[in-house]
């Protein structure tokens, strides 16, 4: 089911949430919402669920005005960061829950859940109380249970955030399989541009309640439309009027044009990166990253001169 936002905009008193906000999901694919924290990825996540209205704007799923429908009439499932799981109940009563309320059989309910256990890797855990669980452990029983009526839009905000890098870093690959599996139509709230860059068919950067930009990671990444989109999506710094990806950057121990003067100031080795920072003459930090064989090949050295040249940066209306 495709979700298409159109000329959203919400405000709470005084604050504009969101300003005049178009976005086009498509169906089967999963799209980020990507953006600093009080930037209206979670007002916009909740908007399409039915959870707020819009003051203005539209909300089609799958074609169809859903503006005004009610949330349990959607088709939505919502997972929210902090589980939201009923204590009371068993992993297993959890996942069924939307099933009974829906008074669906006892024997489909039960093959459902069984279906979902296998599939987030928790049948051996039907039986434990949310309390028993690992945070990791207690968010698949979330997604399971948000699963388990079969919706055909499923919404996550922050689903991640409460957990450790580590387990962060485990669940979005693990959620990236699921999504390949169930081909549901996902949209995904996140300020972490890793988690978004690696899971994600479509990003969508969001900045004060204005979309900056959409399209795939690596559209974002190669051409940004703009200063935030570039510093946000990636690492991005000031290199002369232009700003360029410290990946970006060659080191030379002779003069250019183009090159801008620098002293290396610190060598960091980073497995099989490195990263090289440096001052310029008028002191402002820049940072390098190369690998460590060309690094080592090069022979660099703390206290060094050499000049940084760009091998691709880009000029701004805002930093020019």
């Amino acid at each position: 089911m495709s979700i298409l936002v159109r000329n959203v905009s919400k405000r709470f008193g005084d604050f504009v949430a969101l300003d005049d906000v178009s976005l086009d999901a498509e169906s089967g694919a999963l799209t980020a919402l990507l953006g600093p924290s009080g930037s209206g990825k979670s007002t916009l996540l909740r908007i399409i669920a039915g959870l707020e209205t819009a003051d203005e704007g539209a909300i089609l799923l799958g074609g169809k005005d859903a503006t005004a429908v009610a949330p349990q009439k959607r088709n939505v499932g919502f997972v929210f960061q902090h589980y939201a799981a009923f204590k009371h109940m068993t992993v297993r009563d959890n996942i069924a829950f939307g099933l009974k309320v829906r008074k669906r059989p006892k024997a489909e309910i039960a093959e459902r859940v069984d279906e979902l256990l296998n599939l987030v890797q928790l049948q051996n855990f039907g039986h434990r109380y949310p309390a028993q669980l690992s945070g990791g452990q207690r968010q698949r029983m979330g997604l399971a249970r948000a699963l388990a009526p079969e919706p055909q839009v499923l919404l996550l905000d922050e689903p991640f955030g409460a957990l450790d890098a580590r387990v962060r870093s485990e669940l979005r690959e693990w959620l990236r399989r699921l999504h390949d599996v169930v081909h549901v139509t996902t949209v995904f709230v996140t300020h972490d541009q890793d988690e978004a860059m690696e899971i994600s068919d479509q990003i969508a950067v969001i900045n004060h309640g204005r979309l900056e930009q959409a399209g795939s990671p690596r559209e974002l990444y190669d051409n940004p439309a703009s200063e935030f989109v570039m510093t946000f999506v990636g690492d991005a710094q000031p290199l002369g009027e232009a700003l360029v990806r410290p990946h970006d950057i060659d080191l030379l121990t002779e003069p250019v044009d183009g090159a801008v003067e620098a002293m290396i100031v610190r060598v960091t080795l980073l497995g099989r990166d490195a990263k090289v920072e440096l001052h310029d003459a008028s002191g402002a930090e820049l940072v390098v990253l190369m690998t460590r064989d060309r690094f080592d090949d090069a022979g660099y050295w703390r206290g060094q001169t050499v000049w940084a040249l760009p091998q691709r940066e880009r000029v701004f209306a805002e930093t020019a």
